[in-house]
């Protein structure tokens, strides 16, 4: 199996009904400025190449956002913020995602979420989180050939991650360490960094700032053995 299979699998899971419910749901309803648009509706793959040396971990898909265009991070605050630092550090071909075939390429970069469908106010429940782990870990056991480092955004995605990274073969300090932003921790070979959330209440509040973002991001890329622009 390669990773493309992987989310032509993952596109299809119906696990938890009430994720299922809710991202249909949403897709029906959809909100008023994209009346237009045919949501995606489904539960979103990772996006980047399979041969990526360092991976980003969020928390889920938004609503509005990756449920409706069917692209990590894509047409939301969030993804705004984070496709711009890594456009601006030279790891995306452009500062902007609106849509799933506008050109986006991320080079030796690949976006993923432990939780694959746009939850209800954004909060996967605890059960909802360990049964997509399992998306994770396959995720994880195909990138490990060439993955070097990973970028985690935000405590949920912490807490969700490193039990996977144990699953797919790494070894995860006991006790397992706390997140914490501009936190790293050496898992024998992979470098795993720690990051505020791209999430509106931390970037507006100032909580995460880019030139912040940035900072992380490079260092990761650094650690993945990434060349990235001053």
């Amino acid at each position: 199996m390669n990773l493309s299979d992987l989310d032509h699998r993952i596109t299809g899971c119906r696990a938890c009904p009430r994720l299922v419910a809710w991202r249909e749901e949403v897709a029906r309803t959809k909100r008023a400025a994209f009346a237009d648009w045919t949501y995606w509706g489904r539960p979103v793959p990772g996006f980047g190449p399979a041969d990526a040396s360092l991976l980003i971990i969020g928390l889920a898909p938004a609503a509005h956002g990756a449920n409706r265009t069917g692209r990590m991070f894509t047409g939301d605050r969030s993804g705004d913020v984070l496709y711009e630092a890594l456009y601006d550090i030279g790891l995306a071909s452009q500062p902007t995602a609106v849509s799933a075939d506008d050109g986006l390429e991320l080079y030796g970069v690949r976006i993923t979420s432990p939780v694959r469908c746009a939850p209800p106010a954004n909060k996967p429940t605890p059960e909802e989180r360990d049964t997509c782990r399992s998306w994770l870990v396959e995720e994880l056991t195909l990138l490990r050939p060439t993955l070097r480092a990973v970028v985690v955004l935000g405590a949920f995605g912490w807490q969700a991650a490193l039990p996977a990274f144990a699953a797919a073969g790494w070894q995860v300090p006991r006790p397992r360490p706390a997140f914490g932003h501009g936190t790293q921790v050496s898992l024998d070979g992979l470098d795993l960094f720690g990051c505020f959330h791209v999430s509106q209440r931390n970037t507006f509040t100032g909580k995460l700032t880019p030139a912040m973002l940035r900072d992380v991001l490079r260092t990761a890329a650094g650690a993945a053995g990434l060349p990235t622009t001053p």
